[in-house]
């Protein structure tokens, strides 16, 4: 089974799917570069890696929904994420029989609050066996599999609402991968089960035992951890990807949510004497904060405010300035913490949220742009 389809990279000899085109991006295409009016972008969302910090870009994305009286899946074209970004990503394009979406971002609050308990949970035996977390992953992948199994049950890739994109790495392989909806519709053999695709973004190391997914039968499979080793910010490969599929057009409406930056200080004096162990413990939270900065970097350079007065390009991101907010940290508390922060970073960008959520509607399709319209004016959210 060729892997070449999950690589990011070009592949000419893939037919660009109908699905990914809707009416509002063939216009861009076949508009002259010298037409004088804006035109509609190419919107993408991405979410970011970050356990059950994803409850932080979940109320964000209520926020949206509340706002637009839109789903998130009729907003973007392209949803792309890492990790819980990923589970975020599928869970909000899962349709429900009837025409229509299953979950709400709103439901995504309610699955952090109670799900994060038992997926981030261990016994006294798993403490003993894994020697506190070095001779085993620190939880058990099976809690994690029974939810995810409930939450998207037999679901497969390509009845995704819209386009999506997520990241994981095959480390036998050595290879970034990221499964794709389009490539699922193209290729049965990459349709795999939503639930697998979950699985397999959210194996973090340290923290669960890598996904084994079977593919050509019995003899082969991949062996898969978390895509935030290569991609904890996964906007400027969703960017990429767009670019790859649309090499015409030059019109971009990229949004990115982050799930908080730790902001405590490594002192020089304490890390100069610390080994292998203790540099385990700080290194992935290091690696994923600084790449996730380059890539805000590297975004807001490419995507610089249009000549209409238009912003390209949105970042949210909150900053973990103090208490304990790791990623497996699904205590009540934490959960509170983790609210009452992103209600404060959501209040303090109320603006650029407003906004953003004004060209979402306008971009949306003309049917619908009315009807939305008056949904953001009556909520007059702060």
């Amino acid at each position: 089974m060729t892997i070449d389809l999950l690589l990011h990279k070009p592949n000419k000899d893939i037919e660009m799917p109908s699905a990914f085109m809707h009416d509002n991006i063939l216009d861009v295409r076949k508009t002259s570069s010298r037409d004088s009016t804006p035109k509609k972008p190419i919107r993408i969302l991405s979410i970011d890696g970050g356990g059950i910090r994803g409850l932080i870009p979940a109320m964000v994305l209520a926020d949206i929904e509340k706002r637009t009286g839109k789903k998130i899946y009729e907003l973007f074209d392209l949803i792309a994420g890492t990790s819980t970004g990923g589970l975020m990503a599928l869970a909000l394009c899962i349709p429900d029989g009837n025409g229509g979406v299953k979950h709400l971002a709103k439901d995504l609050i309610k699955f952090y609050e109670e799900d994060g308990k038992r997926v981030f949970s261990r016994s006294v035996w798993r403490k003993i066996r894994a020697v506190g977390n070095l001779a085993d992953g620190k939880y058990s992948a099976i809690p994690m599999e029974e939810s995810l199994k409930s939450y998207f049950g037999d679901l497969r890739l390509s009845q995704a609402l819209t386009d999506v994109m997520i990241s994981a790495y095959e480390m036998e392989r050595r290879l970034p991968l990221f499964f794709k909806r389009n490539v699922a519709r193209q290729n049965a053999q990459f349709d795999f089960h939503m639930w697998q695709v979950v699985r397999a973004t959210t194996a973090a190391p340290t923290y669960f035992e890598p996904a084994r997914l079977q593919i050509d039968g019995p003899g082969d499979y991949y062996a898969l951890i978390d895509g935030a080793v290569f991609a904890f910010n996964p906007a400027l490969c969703a960017f990429f990807e767009a670019r790859q599929r649309f090499p015409d057009n030059d019109e971009f409406l990229v949004v990115s949510l982050g799930t908080g930056e730790t902001t405590g200080r490594l002192a020089y004096d304490e890390a100069q004497r610390w080994g292998a162990l203790r540099w385990a413990q700080h290194v992935f939270g290091v690696m994923c904060d600084g790449g996730s900065d380059m890539v805000d970097h590297q975004l807001s350079s490419l995507l610089p405010t249009t000549e209409y007065g238009r912003r390209q390009y949105y970042r949210f991101q909150a900053r973990l300035e103090t208490g304990n907010f790791d990623m497996d940290n699904a205590s009540h508390a934490n959960i509170r913490d983790l609210k009452l922060l992103a209600e404060h970073m959501i209040h303090n960008n109320r603006h650029a949220i407003r906004s953003l959520c004004e060209q979402l509607v306008e971009y949306a399709p003309e049917s619908e742009t009315a009807q939305s319209a008056k949904v953001l004016d009556a909520h007059h959210v702060l």
